[in-house]
């Protein structure tokens, strides 16, 4: 690239070095590319300032040829890398070069990129097959037409891109050929647009297409003329990636969230590394139970890591939390074998099943009675939450405050304090509550 000054113009965005380009004889592509030329050309911008974004395809060989920036990625996924190129830098120009069958694999990025009005411009070099694979019909392909994969002719008719993308909210849609004259024109406008411009542009695929359906340049024309040429909808309205900008400039430099700090009330009385598991099953608080656990760790000065186990369904099925405590900073997050396990539901007793089987003397296990008996090595602790009358959602809170009361891994101050961290009222006082039943449990 040459030294770019103040007064620096530019007679070409094309790489010398590259060309020429390595498309089939008589391809539209090669027109296309410069015509995009020609529109930088008229634009002006700095090459630094463009970013040329393209997939799989033989669409996806074109952005070596010119000087500017360039992201070349999956095949379909370009307009989600342009999206996230134009959030990181709005002032950056990005266009994106796709055929149709990108836009076929990739059309639900086509549609939200074009309903949120991101500045992106798209082109999408429409010769109604795959051409880079053999020529498999595209969402593009007509009605009739043959492909490789449609040999008796296409069942499905064409997707219409730029009513797509009309409806889905596109501000800047053009439909057009590689053989418009005017077309460098319309690139620029598109370029220049601030908004989601989308141009369909039907070229000829001479390796595949026309052969097989004696399709020419004028049998091109005539199709566009049915449906419409040029520009075809232009509506100004605010552009994403600025409008991101401006509704969060009060933040700007500001941490989203205020920091919370937990600092060190309480003596800690783990020595060494130590695990515990929390199995039950959906709507018992296990996950609040195991991060009241860890909260009430670092109060006491511990390091402490929390893993969750749950479906993605909600209040049923299993619900296992794996909490670490250690005097020393955690590396692995592992527990091959627990040294403290609370089992409170059937659900969670079927998902730690073999690690239970597999435990030793060293395991104190605190169990609910009518879970028993159990397979395991493990020191068994029953709790009789039926005689305690305690409900399911105090199950975990209750199970916990008993094995801390037994064991003194922490002390139960801190497991009171750690529980009205962040809490609603009326959540603290249940679980103070469920904290002073269940120290009685194994009286």
């Amino acid at each position: 690239m040459k030294e770019m000054t103040a007064e620096t113009r530019w007679e070409t965005y094309l790489n010398p070095d590259r060309l020429p380009y390595p498309f089939c004889p008589g391809c539209s592509h090669g027109l296309v590319l410069d015509h995009l030329n020609a529109a930088l050309v008229r634009l002006q911008l700095d090459p630094r300032q463009v970013v040329l974004v393209s997939d799989i395809g033989c669409s996806g060989l074109s952005d070596q040829y010119f000087v500017t920036n360039a992201f070349h990625g999956l095949h379909g996924r370009s307009v989600t890398y342009a999206c996230g190129i134009k959030l990181a830098n709005p002032e950056l120009k990005v266009v994106v070069i796709m055929g149709d069958g990108g836009a076929g694999i990739g059309g639900h990025h086509l549609i939200n990129a074009a309903r949120r009005n991101i500045g992106v411009t798209v082109l999408v070099l429409n010769n109604f097959n795959f051409g880079m694979t053999g020529g498999q019909h595209s969402v593009t392909t007509p009605h009739r037409a043959v492909t490789s994969t449609t040999l008796e002719g296409n069942l499905e008719y064409p997707l219409d891109l730029c009513g797509l993308i009309r409806a889905s909210g596109g501000s800047f849609i053009v439909r057009t050929t590689a053989f418009d004259p005017e077309l460098a024109d319309l690139l620029a406008q598109a370029i220049a647009w601030e908004g989601f411009a989308f141009l369909d542009i039907w070229e000829l695929c001479t390796a595949y297409f026309v052969p097989r359906n004696r399709f020419s340049r004028r049998a091109l024309e005539a199709a566009l003329e049915e449906m419409g040429r040029g520009l075809l909808h232009r509506e100004a309205r605010p552009e994403y990636s600025r409008a991101c900008r401006e509704a969060a400039a009060s933040q700007r430099g500001r941490p989203t969230l205020s920091p919370q700090p937990i600092p060190i009330r309480h003596a800690g009385r783990v020595e060494r590394k130590t695990s515990v598991i929390v199995a039950g099953a959906a709507g018992q608080k296990i996950r609040s139970t195991a991060t009241a656990l860890g909260r009430a760790g670092m109060l006491a000065g511990l390091w402490v890591t929390q893993r969750d186990d749950y479906p993605v369904t909600v209040q049923t099925g299993h619900s296992v939390s794996e909490v670490i405590l250690s005097p020393e900073e955690i590396h692995y997050t592992g527990i091959p074998a627990p040294d403290i396990v609370l089992l409170l539901a059937p659900e969670g007793r079927k998902v730690v099943g073999k690690v239970l089987a597999g435990l030793g003397p060293g395991t104190r296990l605190y169990v609910r009675t009518d879970l028993l008996p159990l397979e395991t090595g493990a020191q068994i602790v029953p709790l009789d939450f039926d005689r305690a009358r305690a409900g399911k959602k105090d199950m975990a809170m209750m199970a916990l405050a008993a094995m801390l009361a037994d064991t003194g891994l922490l002390p139960l101050e801190a497991l009171r304090e750690a529980v009205s961290l962040g809490q609603r009222p009326e959540i603290v006082q249940e679980s103070l509550a469920a904290i002073e039943a269940g120290q009685g449990l194994l009286r």
